[in-house]
């Protein structure tokens, strides 16, 4: 897979390349670009940004630095174009699992009070929102988003990672516990040290409906077990 992140802050992206990550990159099972829209922009002094028409606060990008930087990354339109922006539907589990069947996603940041709206209609497939909030950019929602996806691209994790973890089966993930087997008076649940790969399906089920009941009780009315 090649993920393509559109930005005016390219410098923000190193933490992206670290962990995981960054290791499927350099063994080339992932390839991730991050684009300066100011390398593209037509300004004698890079600018990409202007006051928006109509009056009110803050700066407005450009359509022209997005438009040329898309049509030049993906000038046959193979690639599904993504604009992160908290207008968009929320980012969720299953919309993790639809984008790993494209071979190409562009992510667009946008950044100030956003995007000229024609940049947004002529060269966006879609917006996506990581949560109810406003941040300064879309830079973090971009490098969620990658990391979200870059996880399923086969090599970058193990196959038994991928299991039993949160949102699968509209479930919240069971607690996980390591050595030493006692840490300040609390111990590891026998259970977990019984060898009884039965009985420890068993309460880990128990405990991710028990954790999803009291966090996240919409998923279990989003089609998992009943309350």
């Amino acid at each position: 897979m090649r993920i393509t992140i559109l930005t005016l802050f390219p410098e923000m992206f190193s933490p992206l390349f670290g962990s995981i990550v960054g290791r499927a990159v350099k063994e080339g099972k992932l390839a991730i670009e991050v684009v300066n829209l100011r390398d593209y922009t037509e300004d004698k002094h890079l600018k990409c940004d202007d006051y928006p028409f109509g009056g009110g606060a803050g700066m407005v990008m450009m359509a022209q630095p997005v438009g040329s930087a898309i049509e030049a990354i993906d000038p046959k339109h193979e690639a599904r174009r993504i604009y992160l922006s908290p207008k968009g539907r929320t980012f969720r589990q299953e919309k993790v699992f639809e984008l790993t069947e494209y071979k190409h996603l562009v992510l667009l940041c946008g950044h100030y009070e956003g995007i000229d709206q024609r940049a947004i209609d002529l060269f966006i497939d879609e917006e996506i929102s990581i949560g109810d909030y406003v941040l300064t950019g879309g830079e973090l929602p971009a490098m969620v988003l990658a990391d979200c996806v870059a996880r399923y691209v086969d090599g970058v994790l193990s196959p038994e990672s991928l299991v039993q973890e949160s949102f699968s089966e509209n479930l919240l993930e069971y607690p996980h516990y390591t050595r030493p087997v006692e840490y300040r008076g609390m111990s590891v649940p026998e259970v977990l040290r019984s060898g009884n790969h039965a009985q420890i399906d068993k309460w880990r089920r128990e405990q991710a409906l028990a954790i999803t009941r009291k966090n996240r009780p919409d998923l279990l009315k989003d089609g998992g077990e009943v309350l």
